[in-house]
């Protein structure tokens, strides 16, 4: 569920207009499996929510795959709730331990090297830290991986920056190499995280058992993630959701719900959720049949469960989130109506969007499925970093 700012920090080299630097592919085939990594991830918390959730999800999967994962953070604490037993050490294959961010002094000694580093976001890992933690050359004698995990976009400049090297010109790392991952939603950038199971556990999920267990309600239910969308009000008394179940998110999305003028039309109703588990996050989507999703994290789990959504970008002063959002809009290719109230949802000028109906709305559910059609087709992030980091240490 992320909500940082969208933006993504140009390579040293190479510039948006160079060309692209595709990731090496993964091999036909190998006498054995390549040997696993000890992986150094880095998160800077901004809210609490979008940037750990994000690392989280990639450690973990990092983890499932056979591979050693170290996160080092500022602000663990929403750990406690989105991953519980994490601080505790119960997720087989990561260790958490805090980073001091600001200070220069380096990492416990007594830590051995990692092969790879990923400052997730363009977080800036001190340059004592990455000289510690990730010398040039890993134990086994193979270079090892300095990466800058980028922010998600749609624009066509992230597939033309993906895997761009980034070369360290001066002080005491010169001579280094950071390399760009961009996530994406094409076959030529970095791809979005899902998880190898997830489409068992979607295809084991009971939607209207879950709907019982959280109280039965006969009209379409909605989840709200969100900042505060001015367009709020407006949705709320749409004909589709005359008589909704409305789940609201806690934090943000419960003051934005509160501070609504119009009272709810009669027949739906609303709740306050306190925050769930990724997992249960995850099943909350699923059993909806609207999301309101913000940021990063939400926005790719919105696409995987397949539900018609209105996604609202972090809010940006010089609007540079339009831009963000009329790229997603030339992929996704919504129905005209969907894209209206995108585009209302995240306060782009001058918009009237049409009646939200019943119709409408199955409408938008029909692409949402397509689109994650397309995106089913095609590797997922951790096949792709994978294939990049082998191919980067000659190990594929």
């Amino acid at each position: 569920m992320s909500d940082p700012v969208l933006h993504s920090t140009a390579p040293a080299t190479g510039g948006r207009d160079s060309a692209h630097c595709t990731a090496p592919a993964a091999p036909r085939s190998l006498n054995a499996a390549p040997p696993p990594l000890t992986w150094d991830v880095f998160c800077h918390v901004i809210d609490n929510w979008g940037d750990v959730g994000v690392c989280w999800r990639l450690c973990q999967q990092l983890a499932t795959a056979g591979q050693r994962v170290r996160l080092w953070i500022d602000d663990a604490a929403a750990l406690d709730w989105m991953a519980p037993g994490a601080r505790a050490g119960h997720v087989p294959g990561v260790q958490i331990h805090p980073w001091p961010r600001g200070r220069a002094d380096c990492p416990p000694p007594s830590l051995p090297p990692a092969d790879v580093l990923v400052e997730a976001f363009g977080c800036h890992v001190p340059d004592a830290w990455v000289a510690a933690l990730l010398p040039p050359v890993g134990r086994d004698g193979r270079p090892t991986v300095w990466l800058n995990l980028e922010y998600l976009s749609a624009e066509p400049w992230v597939a033309r920056s993906h895997g761009l090297p980034s070369p360290v010109l001066s002080g005491p790392l010169a001579g280094r190499t950071k390399w760009f991952f961009f996530p994406g939603f094409t076959p030529d950038t970095g791809g979005l995280l899902r998880e190898a199971d997830l489409a068992q556990r979607q295809a084991r999920f009971d939607a209207q058992a879950w709907r019982a267990a959280s109280g039965p309600h006969d009209g379409p239910w909605v989840s709200l993630f969100c900042y505060e969308p001015g367009a709020l009000p407006r949705l709320v008394v749409q004909p589709a959701l005359a008589t909704a179940q409305w789940l609201v998110a806690a934090g943000r999305s419960a003051a934005a719900w509160a501070a609504l003028a119009p009272p709810l039309p009669i027949g739906a109703a609303a709740r306050v959720l306190e925050n769930v588990p990724q997992p249960g996050f995850d099943e909350r989507l699923w059993a909806c049949d609207l999301n309101l999703v913000r940021g990063e994290d939400s926005l790719v789990r919105a696409l995987w469960a397949g539900r018609a959504f209105l996604w609202q970008l972090y809010p940006q002063d010089d609007g540079a989130h339009h831009d963000k959002l009329e790229a997603f809009l030339a992929w996704l290719d919504a129905p005209a109506d969907w894209q209206a109230w995108l585009r209302a949802w995240n306060g782009v000028p001058g918009v009237d969007p049409p009646a939200l109906t019943t119709e409408r709305l199955a409408r938008w559910q029909a692409a949402a499925r397509a689109a994650r059609d397309r995106l089913w087709t095609q590797d997922d992030l951790l096949t792709r970093l994978l294939a990049f980091v082998y191919g980067r240490r000659g190990t594929m």
